[in-house]
């Protein structure tokens, strides 16, 4: 393996390597903190080892030792975001190849980044709090000090105790449950990960939870408002599971249990080992769940099985992750979607290079940032987030998949690749090293692969790959019958324009209007009169549907748009429609005050995404 430096981590990475973690958390509601004891078993990797540095940020350090020896520490000087490194001097030395074990005992911070405290009101149930981590891909410092980076993999158990009311769960197995001794108002939940994985991977999760069975190796938790209707939309999770390993290769973690956040979850889903995290957003029923399930299961072997190295390869987690989930569409649905959902997807690179669909930063198409393989020396890993790693590097894999003889035959490699660094970490460097000697026999063809255009140089890809057109042609083509229609034409529209279509033709439909100019007011009125998309539940429909209206300066559409980006917090749907409403100028001190509103109701994450388009901090 080559050595290792993570632009994101201060930690000593050459020097040692976190076998386990043993973490004990207290979860304190009322001053929105865990106090926390954590044991590192941490091998050493060079002779003469007699200090380490941990990543550490807004953490209340109380006690290190080492071996039982309590040792001396300090906090060095805080970086933007990177936060302190804790740097811990040993009263001994160790050799190569030893191990010691560090224990730290420690406070969070009420304001961690990994971690949001919701009050009852902001739950479904509106009785108890509830606690949620989100650790990707630089917080998990603000929880546990640790080498949070995602070079270095461990094993985790863990104790946690939390009020009798409430239930705990880790991205682990249950080891037990008891009452806790020290508080009889309180239970200690116990959790175990026998499989190494990364820092960003550590997961906490507490509220008033219940669960249902979904499948033999499967529940599905949320509070019980969501957790009938969540179990009636998660009834194939078996299906896909089985679909994924018949593609990719042995389930490893054991279990596979879904978790539906409250609304203000910032992402899509979040693929946290034996627990994936899921935005309430996809319960419309549509098959943009299957997406979002499809694409969490697949991180199971690219990502969290085979880890990109450094955040600067994050293309090999999504871009991998990606083809498998759109690979699975094919077994379970069709070639044909799966064609149709790498179009949609090339769309979605396009609008991020245009206008940095996720960052403040607008993308345009000279950003480094939209390099596949990115520098992130002094970049914040949460502004350089975007489709492009997933997208860019779907597009890649494609192509290869094109020029290396179709999917069965692709597939063999993203299966072989997977085995061969399993429970390990990636460059982009390693993975076209053995990208060539699989395919030995075609390493004429893979030499003439533009590599530098597709990894190093920002903006579209070199090449856009052919894809069947047999779904999306009847999307454009009622597009453009929109696009070019003039005031006598719009009589012709009708309901049945849209019922020949199916759920993810229609969200290609509004999201082709969304790639063209602002449409005449006239021309919006009329379609929400003939196809009633104020009525549509799918929230991906729904979301470019009211950035049209907002586009085309509808007005009544402002207060509807407001509501999507408050009444959820998801970052895909929130910052678009923050950032169309404050782009119309008659709002856009309706969006800042809107914003201002809610935003402590917003993850802390999401919050400083949306401040930065709306030009408030800074």
């Amino acid at each position: 393996m080559a050595p290792v430096s993570d632009p994101s981590s201060f930690s000593s990475l050459s020097k040692c390597a976190t076998k386990h973690l043993n973490l004990i958390y207290h979860v304190d509601f009322d001053r929105h903190v865990l106090k926390g004891k954590v044991a590192l078993t941490v091998e050493v990797l060079e002779d003469k080892f007699a200090s380490l540095t941990l990543d550490s940020k807004d953490l209340k350090i109380f006690k290190v030792s080492a071996n039982g020896q309590v040792v001396q520490f300090a906090l060095g000087t805080k970086h933007k975001f990177k936060g302190s490194p804790l740097e811990i001097t040993l009263p001994f030395e160790l050799s190569r190849g030893q191990h010691v074990i560090v224990e730290i005992e420690y406070e969070t911070s009420p304001s961690a980044t990994a971690l949001q405290w919701l009050t009852p009101k902001q739950t479904a149930g509106k009785k108890h709090p509830y606690l949620f981590s989100q650790c990707q891909a630089i917080h998990c410092r603000t929880m546990v000090p640790c080498q949070d980076t995602p070079s270095v993999k461990h094993t985790y158990y863990a104790q946690v105790s939390v009020p009798r009311d409430l239930v705990a769960l880790m991205s682990a197995l249950h080891d037990g449950q008891e009452p806790d001794p020290s508080d009889s108002n309180r239970v200690i939940y116990r959790f175990r990960q026998p499989v190494p994985m990364p820092s960003y991977l550590i997961a906490i999760v507490v509220g008033a939870l219940e669960s249902r069975e979904i499948g033999p190796r499967s529940r599905v938790w949320s509070e019980k408002e969501y957790v009938d209707e969540a179990a009636f939309e998660f009834s194939e999770t078996e299906t896909m599971l089985k679909t994924a390993e018949s593609l990719a290769g042995p389930y490893v973690w054991g279990q596979y249990d879904l978790l539906v956040l409250p609304p203000s979850f910032p992402c899509g889903g979040m693929e946290n080992p034996c627990l994936t995290f899921v935005t309430p957003t996809v319960l419309a029923g549509d098959r943009s769940l299957a997406g979002v399930i499809a694409h969490e299961i697949s991180h199971s072997w690219t990502g969290n099985l085979v880890t990109n190295r450094t955040w600067e390869h994050s293309w090999l987690n999504e871009g991998h992750t990606v083809y498998i989930e759109r690979m699975i569409a094919r077994s379970m649905e069709s070639e044909q979607l799966r064609q149709f959902e790498g179009i949609g997807g090339w769309k979605e690179l396009q609008e991020s290079e245009n206008t940095g669909h996720y960052s403040q930063i607008l993308f345009g198409p000279n950003n480094v940032l939209t390099n596949l393989v990115t520098n992130l020396h002094e970049v914040d890993t949460d502004e350089a987030f975007s489709f492009v790693p997933y997208e860019k590097g779907f597009a890649l894999l494609y192509h290869l998949e094109e020029l290396m003889g179709g999917p069965e035959v692709f597939m063999g490699f993203v299966k072989s690749y997977i085995q061969l660094f399993a429970y390990g970490s990636v460059t982009t460097e390693e993975w076209k090293n053995y990208l060539f000697t699989y395919f030995k026999d075609k390493v004429d063809i893979l030499n003439k692969v533009d590599w530098n255009g597709w990894m190093h140089t920002p903006g579209m890809p070199p090449v856009k790959p052919q894809y069947d057109t047999t779904m999306a042609d009847a999307c454009t083509a009622l597009c453009q019958r929109w696009v070019k229609a003039k005031e006598e034409d719009l009589a012709s529209f009708t309901e049945a324009d849209v019922k020949k279509l199916n759920s993810p033709q229609l969200i290609e439909f509004v999201a082709l209007l969304l790639q063209e100019e602002p449409l005449p007011l006239s021309h919006v009125k009329k379609m929400q009169e003939v196809y009633q998309l104020n009525s549509v539940k799918n929230t991906e429909v729904r979301f470019r549907w009211l950035r049209i209206c907002v586009r085309a300066h509808w007005e009544e559409a402002v207060p509807l748009a407001l509501k999507m980006a408050t009444e959820q917090g998801r970052m895909k749907f929130t910052r678009p429609l923050f950032r169309e409403v404050y782009n119309f100028s008659k709002y856009s001190d309706e969006a800042v005050k809107t914003f201002k509103e809610h935003r402590a109701a917003l993850h802390p994450v999401t919050a400083m995404m949306v401040a930065k388009d709306l030009k408030i901090d800074g």
